[in-house]
């Protein structure tokens, strides 16, 4: 899925009553085998950040709580790496190679 524009930079709280008041919930019906009871449930969910931007669906289950939880769970690990700010490198003389 494409991912947003941020709306703030990192960091970004991994609470999760705070992520709950922060998302958009969207819920719709998941794809795949199931029979007639795939047509009448609606289990699958997208959760969207809005600070951050990420976007995260889950349809693993056929139970929409499981997949919150499910979704939950991923919008953390994401924002976990987003919340990782890379060291920036130190420029180092140029070896004898790279002045050849």
């Amino acid at each position: 899925m494409p991912q947003r524009k941020p709306l703030q930079p990192p960091p970004y709280s991994l609470d999760r009553d705070l992520l709950e008041r922060e998302v958009s919930v969207d819920v719709f019906r998941s794809s795949g085998p199931g029979g007639q009871h795939v047509n009448k449930t609606e289990s699958a969910l997208r959760l969207t950040h809005w600070p951050s931007g990420v976007v995260v669906v889950a349809r693993d289950s056929s139970s929409q709580h499981r997949n919150r939880e499910i979704a939950f769970e991923r919008l953390a690990v994401r924002l976990a790496r987003l919340n990782v700010v890379r060291v920036k490198r130190v420029a180092t003389k140029p070896t004898l190679a790279s002045r050849r």
